[in-house]
């Protein structure tokens, strides 16, 4: 029913005056002949009142759910989604590493020491990070290297890149990612300079990280720089893993799986990683949603970067299989 409420009239009028009629604050406040805080409080009281709704349409408000979801169903500081549209799975990685670029940014100021990982999703990042702003930090590997046939997917490229992307330093960690046995681990690591950069790495402020599919293999990191067989991923996924995060394999509970695959790695610890106060994950695609939400599960995950189509389908799947491993 319209209102005769003089008052409220007079709200009325402001809204359209703004949101129709698209006039600045300052143009209503010196029309009407008042402050432009006044026409401020007016606008917010006309919101409270319910004399102007505002609805975000489209794929906007979609995102913004499915972040709302995410943030209240796992243990996350933020969910950031972006809308995929009719992206195809290469095109949504390199939208992914614009936006969490973007975040990184804004949570680098203060902080110095970032250590990242590398994968396919964290040279995004990287190649969108170009134009940031001087940081200063201290970018230090979390994980060995490969190896890789691209070396800019690799550690020591993408470390050095980034320090100097961000004016700083860069600490490689001068070791493979796999030892050939536990005990050749235990000597790699014993060594000062190995020694030296994993406990920099556990010092981190920031931690930029990919999560890794089990299936299909070439969703994994491990697989693409030949480190891991199909076969290998096939046990892993027969033990009931579903994805990983430097190099750590986990269930859909987001328990680290027993594998002697990781009494050989050569990197951060799990528990160190996990003490690391800020930790961005970057994934995406429908197929990821597995490993996306062991990982969210396991709390490893602070920022998750993700697309529309994987947070449906993570927040599905943990309707499914409900567990007590993640925070309601």
């Amino acid at each position: 029913m319209p209102t005769t409420n003089p008052y409220h009239l007079k709200l009325a009028r402001v809204a359209r005056l703004y949101y129709e009629q698209d006039m600045t604050q300052a143009q209503i406040a010196r029309q009407l002949g008042v402050s432009r805080s006044q026409v401020s409080r007016w606008l917010a009281e006309a919101r409270e009142l319910g004399i102007v709704e505002i609805r975000i349409q489209g794929p906007w408000s979609r995102v913004a759910e499915l972040q709302s979801r995410l943030e209240k169903r796992f243990p996350l500081q933020e969910a950031l989604v972006m809308d995929r549209g009719g992206r195809g799975y290469m095109q949504v990685v390199q939208a992914l590493g614009i936006l969490a670029a973007h975040r990184l940014s804004e949570l680098l100021e203060g902080k110095s020491v970032l250590g990242i990982a590398w994968s396919t999703g964290v040279y995004q990042v990287v190649s969108a990070l170009r134009t940031a702003r001087q940081k200063g930090v201290t970018v230090v590997q979390l994980m060995g290297a490969v190896g890789s046939v691209n070396p800019l997917l690799d550690g020591p490229d993408l470390t050095r890149w980034l320090a100097q992307t961000l004016s700083g330093r860069y600490r490689y960690l001068p070791a493979p990612l796999l030892a050939g046995t536990p005990e050749a681990r235990e000597a790699i690591v014993s060594a000062p300079a190995v020694h030296e950069a994993l406990a920099l790495a556990e010092q981190a402020d920031i931690a930029l990280v990919g999560i890794g599919a089990v299936s299909p293999s070439t969703l994994s990191s491990l697989f693409n720089a030949r480190l891991l067989s199909e076969a290998e991923l096939e046990d892993i996924a027969a033990r009931g893993g579903v994805g990983d995060v430097c190099g750590y394999f986990y269930d859909l509970e987001g328990n680290i799986l027993d594998l002697d695959l990781h009494r050989r790695l050569i990197g951060i610890s799990w528990e160190g990683l996990c003490r690391i106060p800020v930790v961005m994950g970057v994934a995406g695609g429908r197929r990821k949603a597995p490993a996306i939400l062991g990982a969210l599960r396991s709390g490893v995950i602070d920022y998750l970067v993700t697309d529309s189509e994987a947070a449906a389908r993570v927040l599905e799947l943990d309707a499914a299989s409900p567990t007590g491993a993640s925070n309601a």
